[in-house]
């Protein structure tokens, strides 16, 4: 079921994402050297790859290869349009070396909705999954939870709610090594009697599988660790994720201007400053970069587009746990298992 000891082979698009290049090449190295059974496929404009390369002081070897690809997806570009245009874009090749087998998974800095079309184009979804998610961990109280969906899915039925809490237990049992990772509905409210029809079918529909469902959580338990997993659908889930990066920019900003304020305040300042610097890494959402697009059939790593290199060798790390552990293979068992239950019921 996992592939912990065997070698493990990742694509990366070498010309995605705000930084592009001189951050996918310096993350490629450093995860390498921390890595010893990783292999990294580097797809891009092989001239600039290369050059990237020798700034480094490093070429291709038996661990690292360039695979050419004369296009790019612009961040801006229409996911249709990018589907249609950019067959050569080294988004395209990157997942074409999964579907191939070549590589064991893709990560990506570039533009999410061009990603995720073409990831559902070249790699299809699972059997039993209707619709991809975007799946991300976010820091807790207690660690982090498993959010999905964080925006590909605007509208979802009940049933889509259904697997995306089945793919979300899955993942956090496979990369967090918790077994029965608890899952929470996100809703207005904990009571059975709020929210809308689909929200309230989809409550049924998890809590009748053999997941362990804990109910409705609110926007104040994502935070507080209530649940391993929190459950909603794509037009909640990016509003909640885009609210609390605001909150969390607007406390570093005011707590900056507050230390500021005086001389007082300075000294204050510099004496708190060990705490702060812990707070602000515990925080930090470059340690949690590498959003999943779970449900394909394939692994797909999605890094923030603006990720530095930090950020982005946490996204290659997030592929690498997944590949290890088959979250594929077994999000298919997983729900098989419950399909097959819901029918014999």
């Amino acid at each position: 079921m996992s592939n912990t000891g065997s070698s493990i082979t990742i694509a990366l698009d070498a010309m995605g994402g705000d930084r592009g290049l001189p951050v996918v090449v310096e993350s490629a190295l450093t995860v390498m050297k921390q890595t010893p059974e990783l292999t990294l496929i580097l797809v891009g404009q092989s001239e600039a790859v290369l050059a990237e390369l020798g700034r480094h002081g490093a070429a291709p070897g038996a661990r690292l290869s360039v695979h050419h690809a004369s296009q790019r997806v612009e961040m801006d570009e229409l996911p249709s349009v990018a589907l249609r245009t950019k067959k050569d874009s080294s988004m395209r090749v990157a997942l074409n070396l999964v579907k191939d087998g070549v590589a064991d998974a893709c990560v990506s800095a570039g533009n999410t909705g061009a990603l995720m079309a073409t990831a559902r184009y070249v790699l299809k979804t699972l059997p039993g999954i209707d619709r991809p998610a975007i799946a991300a961990a976010l820091p807790t109280i207690r660690g982090h939870a498993h959010m999905l969906d964080l925006g590909a899915n605007v509208d979802c039925s009940p049933e889509h709610l259904f697997q995306f809490a089945v793919m979300g237990t899955v993942l956090a049992a496979a990369v967090d090594g918790n077994p029965n990772p608890t899952v929470g509905l996100l809703n207005i409210g904990e009571e059975e009697m709020k929210g809308n029809d689909q929200v309230k079918e989809a409550a049924r529909l998890i809590a009748g599988s053999d997941l362990n469902y804990i109910g409705f959580v609110e926007g104040n338990d994502i935070y507080l660790g209530t649940a391993d997993v929190v459950v909603c659908d794509g037009f909640m889930g990016n509003i909640a994720l885009k609210t609390s990066e605001g909150v969390a920019q607007m406390i570093t900003h005011s707590m900056k201007k507050e230390f500021m304020r005086s001389p007082m305040t300075r000294l204050a300042g510099l004496i708190a400053r060990p705490v702060l610097k812990a707070f602000r890494a515990s925080i930090d959402p470059r340690r949690y970069n590498g959003a999943t697009l779970i449900g394909l059939k394939g692994i797909v790593v999605k890094s923030h587009g603006s990720a530095d290199v930090f950020a982005f060798a946490q996204a290659i790390r997030a592929a690498v746990q997944e590949v290890r552990q088959s979250v594929p293979t077994r999000i298919l068992e997983h729900l098989g298992a419950l399909l097959q239950q819901r029918g014999t019921a």
